[in-house]
C-alpha cells in the first residue's frame, strides 16, 4: 500500500488502484440494495468515473458500490479508491452524505431509515444537522426522532449539536436564567464568556444582557408562558413586557429597499405576512374547533412551533 497523507475528517486524499476482489460490500443506506439497471448503465458508459470511497480498516465500500459492480461487469481487476479512516458509524454518515450529493438518489424510505439510524447513533445531533446529512427537512427529522423516542423509551438529551458544531441546550429557559444570574453578578463580563458558562449562544446571552439593562425579565414572553407558577404565588401575574407589534415590524421591513426591490425580498415579505398576520386571534378560532379536530390542530401547532424554533436558532447562528 502506498504512503498517504491523512486529510480533514479522516480521508486519505491520495488515491490508489486496488484489486476489486479485495473489497467488501457496503453498509449501504439503500434498503433495496443496488440497482441492476444503474450498474448496467455505468458499465456501458465511457465516462471516467470518480474513485470509490472505502473504509480503511475494514476494506468495506462506503460510497461506490454501483461503480464497483460496473467495474466487475466490465472485467476490470482493479478500481481507483480513496480511503476513509473512521469508525462504522462515521462511515455510514459519509455513505448517506455522498449518496445524497451525487449518483443514484436515495429514496424517501432510504432517507427516513438513515435518519432514524443516525439519530440512534448520534442522539446529540440537532434535527438540522441530521437533515443536512440525509436530505430531509429538519421538521421531518424531528418527527422521526419523536417516533424513535416513543418506540424505545429513550431519554431526551439535554443538549444538541448543530450543523456548526456548537452544542446548545434543548431547554433554553435554564440557559437564559443562568446567563441572567451571571450577568447580574458580572454585568461587564465578555458576552462570549457568559454564553459559554451558561451553555447558550452569544446572541442569546446578548439578548439577556439587553433585557436586564432595560429592566426586563431574561426570558421572552413565549418562554415564560410555559413555565409553571412558583410555589406560594398562585394567581400572581408575571411581569411580562409588551409583545412585538407584528404589523409595525412588517411595515418597517417593507421600507427596506434591499427587500422591497428584489424578488427574494418581496417573497420573504409575503411569506412573513402569511405566517404572522392574525396570530393574536388564535383563541377565537381554536374555540370554534369541534372536539374531534383538536388533536389534529394540536399536531399542526407543534409542527409549526418546531419550524419557528429552527428559524430562531438559524438566525441566532447568523447573528453570532
Amino acid at each position: 500500500m502506498s504512503n498517504r497523507q491523512t486529510g480533514d475528517g479522516g480521508f486519505h486524499y491520495s488515491e490508489e488502484w486496488v484489486p476489486v476482489d479485495s473489497l467488501l460490500p457496503a453498509d449501504s443506506p439503500r434498503l433495496a440494495g443496488e440497482s441492476a439497471e444503474h450498474i448496467r448503465v455505468l458499465a456501458l458508459s465511457e465516462a471516467v468515473l470518480p474513485p470509490i470511497v472505502v473504509q480503511l480498516t475494514t476494506r468495506r465500500v462506503i460510497d461506490g458500490m454501483h461503480r464497483l459492480r460496473a467495474a466487475k461487469l466490465r472485467g476490470r481487476t482493479e478500481i481507483l479508491v480513496r480511503f476513509y479512516d473512521g469508525d462504522d458509524d462515521d462511515a455510514f454518515v459519509i455513505a448517506v452524505e455522498t449518496n445524497i450529493a451525487h449518483g443514484l438518489p436515495l429514496s424517501q424510505a432510504d432517507r427516513t431509515a438513515a435518519s432514524a439510524r443516525i439519530i440512534h447513533t448520534r442522539p446529540q445531533w440537532s434535527d438540522r444537522k441530521v437533515a443536512s446529512v440525509t436530505g430531509l427537512s429538519a421538521t421531518t427529522v424531528g418527527a422521526i426522532r419523536r417516533r424513535s423516542a416513543e418506540g424505545t423509551g429513550q431519554a431526551k438529551a439535554s443538549t444538541r449539536i448543530g450543523r456548526d458544531g456548537k452544542s446548545r441546550p434543548l431547554d433554553a429557559t435554564k440557559g437564559r436564567l443562568l446567563a441572567g444570574d451571571l450577568l447580574k453578578r458580572r454585568p461587564e463580563a465578555p458576552i462570549r464568556e457568559i454564553a459559554a458558562a451558561a451553555g447558550v449562544s452569544p446572541a442569546t446571552a446578548l439578548d439577556v444582557r439587553r433585557r436586564l439593562r432595560n429592566g426586563e425579565h431574561p426570558l421572552p414572553q413565549r418562554q415564560r408562558a410555559v413555565r409553571p407558577a412558583r410555589a406560594g404565588s398562585p394567581g400572581q401575574e408575571a411581569d411580562v413586557p409588551q409583545g412585538l407589534d407584528w404589523r409595525a415590524a412588517l411595515l418597517e421591513l417593507g421600507k427596506d429597499p434591499s427587500l422591497r426591490f428584489t424578488d427574494g425580498g418581496r417573497a420573504l415579505l409575503r411569506w412573513l405576512d402569511a405566517h404572522t398576520a392574525g396570530m393574536e386571534e388564535w383563541k377565537q378560532h381554536i374555540d370554534n374547533l369541534p372536539p374531534h379536530s383538536l388533536r389534529t390542530v394540536a399536531k399542526l401547532a407543534q409542527q409549526n412551533s418546531v419550524a419557528w424554533q429552527e428559524v430562531l436558532e438559524y438566525l441566532e447562528d447568523r447573528i453570532s
